[in-house]
C-alpha cells in the first residue's frame, strides 16, 4: 500500500511539474539591464500582464503555471520585442544585438526556426535592393536593372508567401497557424484577405477556422472587402 501512495504521489508530482514553465534569459545588450520585461497575452481585446522580471546584470527570470499553451508576446515597457510561446518546460531567451532567440519548447523550437529562415529571405530582399544602387551607380540601363530586380524581388517574395503558407498549415491545430495568421492581418492597413491567406482558410480544418481570433479577422476582412470599391 505504501509503495502504491509512493507512486501515486510521484505521478502527481510530475503531473504538476508538467504544468509549469520557466524562462531563463541572457542578455548582452547592455542598455537592457535594470529594464523590466513583461509577458502580455491577448484577453479580448486587451493585452493582460501575466508575468515579468527585472534584467540585472544581464539576466532575468520568470516562471509560473500554465493552464493552456498560449501565443503571448515579449515587452520591454509599451514595445513589442518578440511573440513567444507560454507552453509547460524551460524556455530559453537570448538577447543580443543581432536579435532574439527563444527556445527550449517544442512550439517555440518550431517557431524559432520559422524565424531564422525569414531572417535569411529578408537578408536576401535587402541584398537585392543594394544590388540595384550598384547596377544604378555601375550605369547600365534602367529598364534592365529593373526587369532583372523585380524578377528577384518576386522570387523572394513566392518564397516567402510559401515559408509562411507552409507553416501555417503546419501548424493549423496549434496556437502557432493562427498566430501567424493573424501577425499577417496584422502587417496590412486593415483587415483584409490577401490571395494568400484566402488559400490559407480555404484549405484550413474547422479548428482554425473557429479559432475566435482567426474568425474575427476573417468577418471583419470580408465585411470591409465587400464595401471596397469595383475597380
Amino acid at each position: 500500500m505504501y509503495k502504491l501512495y509512493f507512486f501515486l504521489l510521484c505521478a502527481m508530482l510530475c503531473t504538476s511539474c508538467s504544468k509549469k514553465y520557466k524562462i531563463e534569459g541572457t542578455s548582452s545588450v547592455s542598455m537592457l539591464d535594470g529594464k523590466m520585461l513583461f509577458i502580455k497575452i491577448p484577453v479580448g481585446d486587451k493585452l493582460v500582464n501575466i508575468d515579468s522580471a527585472e534584467v540585472i546584470h544581464g539576466l532575468f527570470e520568470m516562471q509560473g503555471k500554465v493552464d493552456s499553451t498560449v501565443l503571448a508576446s515579449l515587452y520591454m515597457d509599451d514595445e513589442c520585442i518578440m511573440p513567444l510561446v507560454i507552453e509547460p518546460g524551460h524556455i530559453d531567451i537570448q538577447i543580443d544585438n543581432a536579435g532574439i532567440t527563444i527556445k527550449g519548447t517544442p512550439l517555440n523550437d518550431c517557431f524559432n526556426d520559422f524565424v531564422v529562415q525569414k531572417n535569411s529571405l529578408d537578408d536576401r530582399a535587402y541584398e537585392v535592393e543594394r544590388e540595384e544602387s550598384r547596377m544604378i551607380m555601375d550605369g547600365k540601363d534602367l529598364q534592365t536593372v529593373h526587369q532583372e530586380i523585380q524578377k528577384k524581388r518576386d522570387e523572394i517574395a513566392t518564397e516567402m508567401n510559401q515559408l509562411a503558407k507552409t507553416f501555417i498549415q503546419d501548424n493549423y491545430e496549434n496556437v502557432l497557424g493562427p498566430g501567424l495568421f493573424i501577425m499577417l492581418g496584422n502587417s496590412m492597413p486593415y483587415p483584409f484577405l490577401t490571395p494568400l491567406m484566402q488559400e490559407i482558410i480555404d484549405a484550413a480544418p474547422e479548428a482554425f477556422k473557429n479559432n475566435y481570433m482567426v474568425k474575427e479577422y476573417v468577418s471583419v476582412a470580408r465585411e470591409n472587402m465587400s464595401h471596397a470599391p469595383l475597380h
